[in-house]
């Protein structure tokens, strides 16, 4: 969501020989970025039963292995609280747009705010000045970290797609969502790639989970199912679709799949499925 190169040996077998036999072994290319061994952070699993709740007061009844909450509005102890109820948590962040109501906002320079996303006091950022938006992205991750969250929702991760005012192409796209997942991974968390269906072959190897809005309305939730194939979740949500009409659909995909309203409060129902009951 790569292409990657390998070394071809031109030598004869002798000279194979006498390499092997100076150095002692022979060496095998690197990929293209080494990713953290899946003990560094979590790695959630394909058909994890979920609640994504970014408005109201928190309940954290809810009996699902995964919640998705939003970072700033939340401290330790409600993370905490969640783990001690056996719950993994998800870190909801904007790291595509600027948001005005965000305690930092006042850190983000006039020049990488471009056009509104359509949510009120949001901006889309210009993803390219990666020498500004880096080191505020990391201050927002290690925030999540230090919380002790569990991985983080990176949101507004398809500017490319989108009325910036940026002449934003798929190629900033690929090299800014790949910072933004090395840095959750830097921080010992997992990380999803949200939206952003057409670089799902790319991206898919530098995430660990997806999460998606209205897949099934619009005709596209196969396009996930390279993050199934690899046993990761796709944490889904439909919100104008009844579940009659999405649910055979996740379940042959092996979606989590939730209705839920607009404002992502505690209202959830979940498609019925047999779901694994740790994260």
């Amino acid at each position: 969501m790569h292409t990657r190169g390998g070394a071809r040996l031109r030598a004869g077998a002798l000279l194979l020989t006498l390499t092997v036999l100076l150095t002692g072994c022979a060496s095998t290319p690197e990929p293209r970025a080494a990713r953290p061994e899946a003990k560094d952070h979590w790695r959630p699993a394909a058909g994890l039963g979920w609640q994504w709740q970014l408005s109201g007061r928190l309940d954290p009844t809810v009996d699902v292995p995964v919640y998705d909450i939003d970072g700033f509005d939340h401290d330790a102890a409600a993370v905490a609280d969640l783990h001690r109820r056996g719950r993994k948590v998800i870190c909801y962040l904007s790291t595509g747009a600027w948001e005005e109501f965000r305690p930092d906002a006042g850190k983000f320079p006039d020049r990488v705010l471009g056009r509104g996303n359509g949510w009120k006091g949001e901006r889309w950022l210009d993803i390219r000045r990666t020498d500004v938006l880096e080191p505020l992205m990391e201050k927002r991750i290690a925030m999540c970290a230090r919380k002790g969250f569990d991985a983080v929702e990176p949101d507004n991760m398809d500017g490319y797609r989108n009325r910036t005012g940026f002449p934003l192409t798929a190629t900033d796209q690929l090299r800014y969502n790949r910072l933004i997942a090395g840095l959750a991974h830097r921080h010992k968390l997992a990380v999803g790639l949200k939206n952003d269906l057409g670089q799902i072959p790319e991206l898919e190897p530098d995430f660990d989970f997806a999460v998606n809005e209205q897949c099934a309305q619009y005709g596209e939730c196969a396009e996930l199912s390279p993050f199934v194939k690899a046993g990761k979740a796709v944490f889904h949500v439909e919100y104008e679709l009844p579940l009659t009409r999405f649910c055979g659909g996740s379940r042959r995909l092996g979606l989590s799949s939730l209705l839920k309203k607009y404002e992502l409060g505690v209202w959830r129902q979940e498609c019925p499925a047999a779901r694994p009951g740790k994260p």
